[in-house]
């Protein structure tokens, strides 16, 4: 396994190594103590699985304290484009984000700590999504971020026509208008 800083060095790549042959591929997903020993530390304790179509664009999504997850996230078929922005307060890249290209392809997973909002947009005409969670899933701990914030200026790479929003992502609050995440 290979592990790759980003621009933020909490948010990683995890590069698996895989195994091929004639019959297809393996590779590990989650290997608590491979992981342990390349600096990622989580009790990952819920899995979850999405299917998309092309232009859908989810996010940017959080959870309030005490709910807040680091997330484990990867494609299965498809390719998206992944988006994690710093929330953190104080953090020297508030407000900054990444945005790495996942494909069932690339087979490349990005680790997105506490303290982040997460967004993801459709690049294939359709795409599986999978991830990995540490804490519970709580509808009244969750919040968001305008996924067209100016102030984040994120490029989705899907023109604003094919953008495929649900009617809770279109009103969601500016970065300047949440409370920053606090551990």
């Amino acid at each position: 396994m290979n592990v790759i800083p980003t621009e933020i060095p909490d948010v990683l790549i995890v590069e698996p190594k895989i195994f091929g042959d004639a019959r297809g591929y393996f590779f590990e997903t989650w290997n608590k103590a491979v992981f342990e020993s390349a600096g990622i530390s989580c009790d990952f304790i819920q899995d979850n699985e999405s299917k998309s179509k092309f232009g859908v664009l989810r996010g940017l999504h959080f959870q309030a304290a005490p709910y807040t997850q680091a997330k484990l996230v990867r494609v299965i078929a498809g390719v998206v484009l992944d988006v994690a922005v710093d929330i953190r307060k104080g953090s020297p890249t508030f407000g900054k984000y990444v945005a790495m290209e996942l494909s069932a392809e690339n087979k490349r997973q990005l680790f997105i700590p506490r303290g982040f909002a997460h967004g993801f947009t459709v690049l294939s005409e359709d795409a599986i999504f999978a991830y990995k969670c540490d804490n519970k899933y709580m509808p009244s701990a969750e919040r968001g971020i305008r996924f067209d914030d100016p102030t984040i200026g994120i490029d989705w790479r899907v023109t604003p026509s094919a953008w495929i929003l649900s009617p809770k992502d279109t009103v969601l609050p500016a970065l300047s208008e949440i409370e920053p995440w606090e551990e």
